[in-house]
């Protein structure tokens, strides 16, 4: 189980940003590699790649809020770990972080796992995709298999870009590294080659399949699972399913779109709805079936229950995405009145009209309607 990232700083949660990089300073300058002996570098490296992602996240206002609502779980669905590190705010860092970029086994990319074999990262790209789904759907939670369009390893020249048998010379440029140095007043960065675009090797024949570029467009199959609870406002992370790079797959993040319910509408976990009741019902009291997504339920109408008098039903609303219980499902009474009524029926309520003192539309017999006709 990951550590909570306010405990992995040593800060309190209520702690202001200013707090939260003082304190991070601080431990970093610590924990640097090249400030250890080197019987505890490997220990020191572990140390400052987890403080530096509990710095990333806690130094973010949105991955922050995400992380004190949701937990790991808000920050795992969402980003992956080069997001964190890409996005961290490390300003005001340089005099820290400078020392990594002048290569000499201290690199940023070393140890976050940026480089491999000495050349740039260059993981594949990340890919948005969006899924529609019914509200039963985001009640249970659905596996679901879609189609995604996006870039694999060509497999005729297994990624590398070049023609089957043909031979890959070093790039003179970066002497095979994928990087050169570049100064720019006390900063030296790390940047990729421009000529072997960070390969650190040169094409000398390309491939016929991919012209090159090591990787092909395709259209593929994929199982995913969509769990109980998610809304409009959801977003998924299926690690591994992106682009493809030299150095690993991107990810594919799913925006899920719940479509509209012909009788429930939702409000975060809550349900709402309208059900007709006639005004026999509503008079005397009744017991009424009514719809949730689980199968129908009884209810009791009360004697004398108005229209738009709301009724709740504990629990009969949306699941919590994060385990919490259900949401509630809220019953909105509408007075049903009849369109049509036969003789019988209108005979009785004229009367329950006259013990009640009220005036109503007498309806005319047939025959007056006919007396009417032959006057």
């Amino acid at each position: 189980m990951k550590k909570d990232y306010y405990e992995i700083l040593g800060v309190p949660k209520e702690s202001t940003l200013q707090q939260i990089k003082k304190k991070y300073r601080s431990l970093a300058l610590r924990y640097h590699p090249d400030r250890v002996e080197e019987s505890k570098k490997a220990e020191a490296e572990e140390k400052f790649k987890e403080i530096s992602e509990a710095y990333g996240v806690l130094s973010d206002p949105k991955k922050r809020e995400l992380y004190d609502q949701y937990g790991h779980a808000g920050i795992d669905q969402n980003y992956s770990a080069e997001d964190i590190f890409r996005g961290a705010d490390f300003g005001d860092l340089g005099d820290i972080f400078s020392q990594f970029f002048g290569g000499g086994g201290g690199g940023f990319g070393d140890i976050f796992g940026g480089g491999r074999g000495g050349r740039s990262f260059d993981r594949g790209a990340d890919i948005q995709y969006e899924v529609d789904i019914t509200l039963d759907e985001a009640f249970k939670g659905v596996k679901k298999n879609i189609k995604v369009p996006r870039h694999e390893h060509c497999s005729s020249c297994r990624g590398t870009g070049a023609k089957d048998g043909t031979s890959l010379n070093t790039c003179q440029t970066c002497k095979g590294q994928g990087h050169i140095l570049v100064s720019s007043g006390f900063f030296r960065m790390q940047q990729p080659c421009q000529q072997c675009r960070g390969r650190g090797q040169i094409i000398t024949e390309n491939c016929s399949e991919c012209q090159g570029q090591g990787r092909k467009r395709v259209v593929r199959k994929i199982d995913i699972n969509i769990p109980a609870g998610v809304d409009n406002s959801s977003r998924l992370r299926v690690q591994g399913e992106g682009e493809s790079g030299a150095d690993g797959q991107g990810d594919l993040y799913l925006y899920i779109h719940v479509l509209p319910h012909d009788q429930f509408q939702r409000d975060h976990n809550d349900l709402y709805m309208d059900l007709p009741v006639s005004f026999v019902k509503a008079a005397l009291g009744a017991e009424v079936s009514v719809p949730t997504l689980e199968g129908s339920v009884s209810m009791k109408i009360p004697a004398g229950t108005q229209s738009g008098k709301v009724f709740r039903l504990k629990g009969k609303g949306m699941p919590d995405l994060r385990g919490h219980g259900q949401g509630d499902q809220y019953v909105k009474v509408m007075l049903q009145v009849p369109t049509k009524l036969n003789p019988e029926q209108r005979k009785l309520l004229e009367q329950f009209a006259h013990v009640s003192g009220e005036e109503v539309l007498k309806t005319k017999s047939i025959k007056d309607k006919i007396k009417k006709v032959f006057k």
